[in-house]
């Protein structure tokens, strides 16, 4: 498969969307992991998760194993979930330890990676321990959130969210707890769940619920180097309103950021949600929501911010029947590229162009 047969053009009211066949083709999808998700910031878990030094806990990134830990200098680190001996794994789980050992044969790590002690070893030659800590991989802390990075030479992470932290600093995101966490699979390519992410176009047909909540007429989409917001004003609520969002005297606005290339965070007075999308294969998705709230709401407003999660999954299973119709209609032999709607599409049109960058460009 070529990725280079195609024109895309910068001009968004002259651009043609991605090719039908980069959304169904297992070579596609290998090519993306390698290119994109192997070299991009990746939302790895929460500080919460790591509370004391000796703390970690372990995931899977895109194929590759890795272990988070808090070291005995509290510093956090990340590291390949992979023996140097054999590849066995040095952490399993969840837990809090003084040190990392391979369940395979009881090679021992420190926390900061540094192998200690490698057991009935001895009679090897030209063996250095300090030639063999494990493989560590760039870490970077955002208010709660903890990011990791498999490309030592990629952007930092503070370029990437770019002004970020500055429009979310009201919301105070390092106090919030976590509420909850739902996970969705979807039977469509991670582009397609994002693509519909990045458009309100959809709304009116698809999101009858959350038409009602917002004032789509002041729907908007700005766009970054390497993010985008969409934000729309919340509808004032009258007393016979049944509404689920709610105005407050500091936040009036419904607030959806999505980051390169994988990352949503949505903002509404009641709740801040994480929506973390994992490609599992071509045409197999998997997203993963996550709330959190204010500590003081957790006791006061419990009722509310359930409303708000339900609601949220009212609007997930909307976006998972159609992002599952749209995969269908990919295969189609009658399609292979349509147009963006100028007004409500050009996030659309700025994830594709990142897109290329990141799979085309050399």
């Amino acid at each position: 498969m070529s990725f280079t047969d195609f024109d895309f053009d910068e001009r968004l009211a002259n651009a043609a969307t991605l090719p039908a066949d980069l959304y169904c083709n297992d070579a596609v999808f290998a090519h993306e992991t390698r290119r994109i998700f192997q070299r991009t910031w990746q939302l790895a878990g929460r500080l919460e998760q790591l509370p004391t030094s000796g703390s970690y806990f372990t995931f899977e990134l895109h194929g590759e194993p890795l272990v988070i830990v808090r070291g005995k200098d509290e510093i956090i680190r990340g590291f390949f979930n992979v023996c140097r001996h054999r590849a066995g794994p040095v952490a399993g789980g969840a837990g809090c330890r003084p040190s990392l050992q391979c369940a395979y044969h009881g090679w021992n790590y420190a926390l900061d990676g540094r192998l200690l002690a490698t057991p009935a070893f001895e009679g090897v030659a030209d063996f250095d321990k300090n030639d063999h800590s494990l493989v560590s991989v760039s870490v970077a802390v955002w208010e709660s959130f903890i990011f990791v990075n498999l490309d030592p030479t990629s952007t930092p992470l503070t370029d990437v969210l770019e002004d970020i932290p500055a429009l979310t600093a009201p919301f105070n995101l390092a106090n919030l707890k976590f509420v909850e966490r739902r996970d969705y699979l979807l039977d469509c390519n991670w582009k397609v769940y994002v693509d519909n992410f990045l458009e309100g176009y959809h709304l009116p047909m698809v999101h009858p619920g959350l038409m009602r909540e917002l004032d789509f007429s002041k729907y908007r989409t700005l766009t970054r180097r390497y993010y985008s917001l969409q934000d729309a004003p919340i509808r004032p609520a009258s007393p016979k309103d049944d509404q689920r969002y709610y105005q407050s005297d500091a936040h009036n606005e419904a607030l959806y950021f999505w980051v390169f290339p994988n990352l949503m965070i949505n903002i509404n007075p009641a709740t801040l949600s994480t929506n973390l999308i994992v490609p599992l294969s071509a045409e197999k998705t998997l997203t993963i929501f996550e709330w959190f709230t204010p500590e003081q709401e957790l006791a006061t407003a419990s009722e509310r911010l359930q409303a708000t999660i339900e609601f949220s999954d009212e609007i997930q299973q909307e976006d998972i029947a159609i992002c599952e119709a749209v995969q269908r209609g990919l295969r189609s032999q009658s399609y292979d590229r349509g147009r963006y709607a100028v007004r409500f599409e050009n996030g659309l049109h700025h994830f594709h162009q990142l897109w290329r960058e990141f799979c085309v460009t050399e």
